[in-house]
C-alpha cells in the first residue's frame, strides 16, 4: 500500500463522513466506507452496509461478511489483499420492533452515493471488480442487470478493468436446503476464482 494512496484514500473517508446527497444519513448511525490497500488488484463491492457494518463502521462485518472470507479463503484470495466497499455507503433499514431489517436502496440512493464508489475506483484502480448482487451492478454499469444471466460473462469497463457479476453472499445464506446452499456456495467460490485468474492476466 503506497503512502500517497492511503493518504488520498483517507482524505476521501472523512469527506464522504459528511456526506448529505440523500436522506440515507439520517437514520444510519455513520458512513460505512470502503477498506483495504490502496494499490489492490481486485475490488469487492457489495450493496449496502448491514445491520453489524453499521455499528462498526466496516463493510462485511457480518454474517454475510463471514461467509464472504470464508469464500475468499476456498477461491484462494487474500482479503487482506482486496479493497472491500459498498454502493451505497449509509444503511437503509425498516424498523421492525427492536430490530432493523434491510430494505434495499432506490435507483436515485445508488445514483447519488455513486460519486464516492467512482472516486475510490479512480484511487485504487483494481485490474478486476466483483459486483457482488444487482444493486453493486446498477451502481457499475448504469443499467438494471439479471445476476443469471451476467455472472458467467465479465465485461470489459471503460477504463479496461474487467467487472465480474455474482451474487451477495447474503443471498446464500436465505437458503434454505442445504445441498442447494451447498451448490450455489460451490458456484460462487468459482466466480471467484475466475476474478482473481482475470485479475492475474492483467498483471
Amino acid at each position: 500500500m503506497t503512502a500517497a494512496g492511503t493518504d488520498s484514500l483517507d482524505r476521501l473517508r472523512r469527506e464522504a463522513a459528511s456526506c448529505r446527497a440523500c436522506p440515507l444519513w439520517e437514520n444510519a448511525t455513520q458512513t460505512v466506507f470502503g477498506e483495504g490497500p490502496s494499490d489492490a488488484e481486485i475490488m469487492l463491492v457489495g450493496e449496502q452496509p448491514g445491520d453489524r457494518e453499521d455499528l462498526a463502521g466496516r463493510p462485511f462485518v457480518g454474517p454475510a461478511g463471514l461467509l464472504l472470507n470464508r469464500a475468499l479463503a476456498d477461491a484462494g484470495v487474500d482479503r487482506a489483499r482486496v479493497y472491500v466497499t459498498n454502493a451505497v455507503k449509509h444503511f437503509k433499514f425498516e424498523p421492525r420492533g427492536k430490530r432493523r431489517l434491510h430494505k434495499r436502496p432506490n435507483n436515485d440512493e445508488i445514483e447519488r452515493c455513486k460519486i464516492w464508489l467512482d472516486r475510490e475506483r479512480e484511487l485504487v484502480q483494481p485490474r478486476t471488480i466483483i459486483a457482488l448482487g444487482v444493486t453493486a451492478a446498477r451502481s457499475l454499469t448504469g443499467e438494471t442487470v439479471t445476476i443469471a444471466k451476467m455472472r458467467k460473462v465479465p465485461v470489459a469497463m471503460a477504463d479496461g478493468t474487467t467487472l465480474v457479476i455474482t451474487v451477495h453472499p447474503s443471498a446464500l445464506l436465505r437458503i434454505k436446503d442445504e445441498a442447494d446452499k451447498r451448490a450455489a456456495y460451490k458456484e460462487f467460490v468459482a466466480d471467484l476464482k475466475a476474478a482473481k485468474t482475470a485479475a492475474a492476466k492483467k498483471a
